[in-house]
């Protein structure tokens, strides 16, 4: 055993490396940091640890790194979690290789000095340890981004993305590297989402029902795609198409909202009064940004004549000064602000000439044309003052304006090469066709409307009546880290599209005896608070008062009354029910042995629950979800509680569909809200589906039931009784893991359900 307190490194060599004297010139550098690094006793357990890893498989490359880096780590986070830091390198080079343990030895003093807590540290380390297991082929691409990564996540959302990149990849290595490359524009949207940015995603449906109030128009608006090395850093339109950056960089909270909101309302006054695009021919670079310019001023002050209002929302990303270095992009900046900012006031004599040009042509701003010949001027003028000018690193200011690509033609001939990589510089986008994601009608209308700048107000109209209106975000439960993640689902409360109602009714009378079957056993089911009933004959408990009363009877010589029981019992209804059907695209599958589908099933289920508890005058509602990814769980409402179960009813339930897929921790949150609120002493969440919770962005098939288990014990927290009706064979392996093994039902016929229904009604009386 080597003696602590030995200052010659070469003594300590021998025993601690031997076979290894290329590794003397090493322990000889940092022999001196190690021995303040890793006073006393801890200094034997680092030699230890170095041993072990030159004795072990890694290779020599791994125990120099652990040497160099060890006493840099415990510098900072303590000696026990550098010792700690050897071990992790065994369990990761296990499952990973050697490659990993470099990239974990080379990350390590980076994890330490943003962390700077032992704790933390170590729990960096089981993180990654866990990638490592889970994907092995992606630990080294994950660690060798660690400080940057580091630099915008807190452990906990480190731990988050991390984890949830592996699950993401569905298995899938290609996909995993991809994920950790930062090359899946998924990757990059959760690691803005994980450093509380405001991503486009989580006010796209604002913004598109904004522009709708605004101008009455629904371009389609993409969400464009940012390469991992040249993120998108303005918005862009071209042919009718809207694209916007994930994020702006540098925004968030209301402000980010309001840059978003402040973007597509100025891309809409280009797509309203921009009626054609400019033929570039032979302008400079520099035109070509004062011709943009000044059709960006033109069309914003049309806009503000018709809604002067949107002057306070443009005005406070114009922050240019009239001072500073006089370069061609601050001089520009400044322009912009002195057209659209009566009170901004600059002494440069360009920016002055500019200002009058614009506003003594204020008689022409409906045309076009005024533009060219005005940006064109001014363009010159600045040619001649020799300000500096990069075409490939300009960028637009204010950040809500778009990339100007929109308003160029270049024509069939080459056009100048400065002039397009200027124009494409701040945009560039990987057009992704996502295959995996299933028809979409409100996407499918706005595709077929990209020829044509104007809409279609037909057409508009009918894609207004298919919209859904965001209500709600709901969070999500992770296993994988074992907690919330929060707002991650997106509720879309969508309207029921109607159908026959005499198709329900013709359902009822061809089942009249079962109709009468399962009303019968539910008036016979009293649901309620039990009451106290006193001065019976008998019961299971005594009556004190009428013990008192009896027992003075006799004493005066009376016939005392024999009533002197009490008892408890349920004598009224006292139940709120909310069924809830599940109309994803595997309820169109036919029901194994018979020749209806699933989603009929369902509809005659629900019809004739309705029926009867519509008859004994039960408050229930009915309604519906589906989902399209966590931006989008669809909602219907087929019938709520204040609401008859009348003709329009019946039409809405007759009118659903089958499609997309199966969320289901976002709707029974959104149900349970709804019955919260109810005023009853019991609440009854009635859960139809068919399929095994699914949905196209989660490729881990047990996230989604661990979600919809968590929802329901939050359900059952509130008093929630949560029961899940089974429609398909499979249904016993995963519904009792939701519901519980004693709160789910399986139907496969609709002549089973009386024989089911007393199980549920049991339970609520209990």
């Amino acid at each position: 055993m080597v003696d602590p307190a030995t200052t010659d490194p070469k003594q300590i060599l021998a025993e601690v490396l031997p076979d290894r004297p290329h590794l003397a010139g090493t322990l000889e550098l940092v022999w001196r940091q190690a021995q303040r690094s890793f006073p006393g006793p801890a200094l034997q357990d680092w030699l230890k640890a170095c041993r072990e890893l030159a004795e072990g498989d890694l290779g020599d490359a791994c125990t120099l790194s652990y040497l160099r880096n060890a006493p840099a780590c415990a510098a900072l986070v303590g000696p026990e979690a550098a010792t700690a830091l050897a071990r992790a390198a065994f369990d990761v080079g296990a499952a990973a290789g050697g490659r990993a343990v470099l990239a974990l030895l080379a990350a390590a003093p980076q994890a330490a000095r943003r962390f700077r807590s032992a704790s933390l540290f170590l729990e960096w380390l089981r993180v990654v340890e866990r990638v490592a297991a889970a994907a092995p082929e992606s630990a080294s691409v994950l660690l060798d981004r660690t400080e940057s990564i580091l630099a915008a996540l807190d452990l906990r959302a480190y731990e988050a993305w991390a984890l949830g990149g592996v699950r993401a990849a569905a298995g899938d290595p290609d996909r995993r590297l991809k994920f950790f490359s930062l090359l899946d524009p998924s990757a990059r949207r959760w690691l803005t989402h994980e450093t509380d940015a405001v991503v486009f995603s989580d006010v796209e449906r604002r913004l598109k029902a904004y522009l709708a109030a605004l101008w009455r128009i629904r371009p389609p608006i993409r969400s464009a795609a940012a390469t991992a090395t040249e993120p998108m850093r303005r918005a862009s339109y071209d042919g009718g198409i809207i694209r916007m950056p994930d994020a702006f960089a540098g925004f968030v909270g209301s402000q980010a909202v309001e840059l978003f909101r402040a973007a597509l309302a100025h891309i809409a006054a280009h797509l309203l009064f921009t009626r054609r695009k400019f033929p570039v021919r032979s302008l400079k670079p520099l035109q070509v940004a004062l011709v943009s310019l000044i059709e960006d001023a033109r069309v914003e002050q049309l806009a503000i004549r018709a809604f002067p209002g949107l002057r306070r929302l443009w005005l406070p990303f114009h922050t240019a000064a009239p001072s500073g270095a006089l370069t061609a992009p601050a001089l520009l900046a400044r322009l912009a602000r002195a057209l659209i900012d009566p009170d901004y006031e600059d002494g440069h004599g360009w920016v002055q000439k500019g200002r009058a040009l614009f506003f003594d042509a204020e008689a022409h701003w409906g045309d076009p044309e005024m533009s060219r010949p005005l940006g064109g001027l001014l363009g010159n003028d600045l040619g001649q003052m020799r300000v500096q000018f990069n075409a490939r690193t300009y960028v637009v200011e204010p950040p809500y304006r778009d990339d100007n690509l929109g308003l160029w033609d270049f024509g069939d001939a080459a056009s100048p090469p400065d002039t397009a990589e200027m124009l494409h510089e701040s945009v560039r986008f990987e057009q992704l066709d996502d295959e995996s994601r299933p028809p979409d009608r409100e996407r499918d209308a706005g595709r077929d409307s990209e020829e044509s700048e104007a809409p279609n107000r037909a057409a508009l109209a009918e894609a207004e009546e298919e919209s859904g209106v965001p209500v709600a975000r709901y969070p999500e439960w992770d296993y994988l880290i074992g907690r919330d993640r929060p707002e991650w689902a997106t509720l879309v409360e969508y309207p029921a599209f109607p159908g026959a109602a005499g198709a329900i009714d013709r359902l009822l009378e061809r089942h009249e005896v079962l109709v009468e079957r399962i009303t019968a056993l539910i008036r016979s089911a009293k649901v309620s608070r039990p009451i106290r009933l006193k001065r019976q004959i008998e019961g299971d408990r005594l009556d004190l008062d009428a013990c008192i009363a009896a027992a003075v009877s006799r004493h005066q010589g009376e016939q005392p009354d024999p009533r002197v029981y009490m008892t408890l019992a349920r004598k009224y209804r006292d139940l709120s029910a909310l069924v809830l059907l599940d109309v994803s695209q595997s309820t169109n599958d036919i029901v194994r042995g018979t020749e209806s589908s699933v989603l009929a099933l369902e509809r005659a289920a629900a019809a004739l629950l309705a029926h009867a508890m519509a008859g004994l005058g039960d408050p229930f509602a009915i309604h519906a979800f589906c989902s399209n990814g966590r931006e989008e769980v669809r909602y219907y409402r087929i019938k709520d509680f204040d609401q008859p179960f009348d003709e329009p009813a019946k039409r809405r339930l007759a009118g659903l569909s089958g499609a997309l897929s199966t969320r289901i921790g976002a709707a029974l949150r959104h149900a349970g809200v709804e019955l919260a609120s109810r005023r009853t002493h019991r609440k009854l969440l009635l859960v139809v589906t068919d399929g095994e919770p699914s949905d196209v962005d989660v490729g881990d098939r047990r996230y989604l039931v661990e979600d919809a288990r968590k929802a329901v014990m939050s359900l059952n927290h509130q008093g929630i009784d949560a029961f899940g009706v089974g429609l398909d064979a499979g249904g016993e392996g995963y519904l009792p893991r939701i519901f519980g093994p004693h709160n789910v039902l399986h139907i496969d016929r609709l002549e089973r359900l009386p024989e089911r229904l007393p199980m549920l009604y049991l339970r609520l009386t209990a």
